[in-house]
């Protein structure tokens, strides 16, 4: 079973590869969310958490759906 802070680290390095991926830098990804680069590295890093509703502001701004951005469900 993962915990939380090993689901934040999932989501902000699949964060971190869409943003590589369409070929943004992370100060342009922040300036489009309109938050600090700073706060844009501490998701990708998985320092800080994410809200569902900026995750969906992110996943939007990638153009992915918030899926995308989560871990994989584990089948029991």
């Amino acid at each position: 079973m993962r915990n939380t802070a090993q689901c934040d680290i999932i989501i902000g390095k699949k964060i971190e590869e869409n943003r590589i991926m369409r070929g943004l830098s992370l100060e342009d990804l922040a300036d489009q969310l309109e938050m600090s680069h700073q706060l844009l590295y501490r998701y990708e890093k998985g320092a800080n958490r994410i809200s569902a509703t900026r995750l969906c502001f992110i996943a939007d701004a990638l153009r992915v759906s918030i899926e995308e951005l989560l871990p994989e469900a584990k089948m029991r």
